[in-house]
């Protein structure tokens, strides 16, 4: 922390001292913050005001760095994190280029983008081409914080260095998987963003089929950078096309309407602001998807998110085939691996056990290992 300063520009005509007050009112409630490490870090945040669009206006960044790698003696080292609407992702770049400001003469570069990246394939790949225009492959992160929560990353812990889940990890002995992100509020003040994205692009293709390709990847030869994009871009390739009969049997879209929740009145999706009366954008959807690889050949994963459902969740179930023959005259117990992910991170195994008193009836029993204890970091804040 001692030679880690953070310089924010942003459009909002703002100076050091102000910044830090706005900083040192949003964290003081905070219960990891104490005066004196509050004090420590607004110690080390800088502000620049600069019209984020007008790339002259970017040389006011120049003086403000080489003062601060002096001060700090960072050598020149400079994260540039994007925390910006995403149309500007594309101009950031060029701006900063403007000013020589992703050259590497002096220290390295790197620049952070957080989804969404692009709005669909197309844009993706004209923004891909964009930002390579003016920084190398190797000073480019493209981030989903999502992967930064404690039990996503656990999950490949837990694939992965216990012996005894491997060679139940496929189609012989699971049965199907669920993936569910649902939040029990609505767009909030996200209606304008929102409708231009709606519940496929804001959660379904990036969050959600992350945690699904890490649930279906291969292991790694190594867990780096490449090892793992490699292993996660084999399980999309291997995604089944949708068909127009997946559209018609294996997909479900909705949008929330006008309720009572808990006593009170809550809007329904068109009456949010920002939100066009005759909008038809998803604020639901289900999808039953199946990979298309020897491992997973006929498991479906149904993978669904969406706003003011009834509960606010976010986990993978892992569903095991149940035994070939009931020998005690009854179904047991179904087995599952539930990997909660929010908001209570923990992961919980549940298998069948006898029940007390005469005879052999088996019931639903569960061991629960919680997660949220050992670590309350945001995943933005790891990441």
């Amino acid at each position: 922390m001692k030679t880690f300063p953070f310089l924010v520009f942003a459009r909002s005509e703002l100076n050091d001292e102000t910044f830090r007050e706005k900083m040192r009112e949003a964290l003081i409630h905070n219960e990891e913050t104490t005066p004196d490490t509050l004090d420590a870090f607004c110690s080390h945040l800088y502000y620049q005001a600069v019209n984020t669009s007008d790339a002259q206006d970017y040389g006011k960044l120049v003086p403000r760095l080489d003062d601060l790698h002096d001060k700090y003696q960072t050598c020149g080292n400079t994260f540039y994190y994007m925390s910006t609407p995403p149309n500007l992702y594309g101009v950031i770049p060029e701006c900063l280029a403007a000013h020589g400001l992703n050259t590497e003469e002096y220290g390295w570069k790197r620049i952070i983008v957080e989804k969404p990246f692009g709005y669909d394939e197309k844009t993706a790949q004209t923004l891909d081409v964009q930002i390579h225009r003016f920084f190398e492959e190797h000073q480019i992160y493209r981030i989903d914080h999502y992967l930064g929560k404690e039990t996503v990353q656990n999950l490949l812990v837990l694939r992965f260095s216990n012996g005894w889940f491997e060679p139940l990890w496929n189609r012989n002995f699971i049965d199907y998987v669920e993936i569910t992100g649902a939040e029990s509020i609505g767009v909030e003040e996200r209606g304008g963003y929102y409708d231009g994205s709606g519940a496929m692009r804001d959660m379904f293709q990036n969050h959600l089929l992350q945690v699904l390709a890490m649930v279906a990847m291969e292991p790694p030869a190594i867990i780096n950078a490449n090892s793992m994009r490699d292993e996660v871009a084999k399980v999309m390739h291997s995604l089944r096309p949708l068909t127009s009969e997946d559209m018609e049997n294996n997909l479900v879209l909705g949008q929330y309407t006008a309720a009572e929740i808990n006593g009170k009145m809550e809007k329904g999706y068109l009456e949010e602001k920002g939100v066009p009366a005759n909008s038809r954008t998803e604020t639901y959807i289900a999808l039953r998807c199946e990979i298309e690889n020897w491992r997973w050949a006929g498991v479906p994963f149904y993978v669904r998110t969406g706003k003011r459902l009834p509960a606010r969740v976010t986990e993978i179930v892992i569903h095991f085939k149940t035994t070939p023959h009931p020998v005690f005259s009854q179904n047991a117990p179904e087995n599952k691996l539930i990997i909660r992910i929010q908001p209570d991170e923990a992961i919980s195994m549940r298998f069948g056990l006898k029940k007390p008193g005469a005879g052999f009836e088996a019931k639903e029993v569960s061991m629960d290992f919680p997660l949220c204890r050992f670590s309350r970091r945001a995943s933005i804040n790891r990441l």
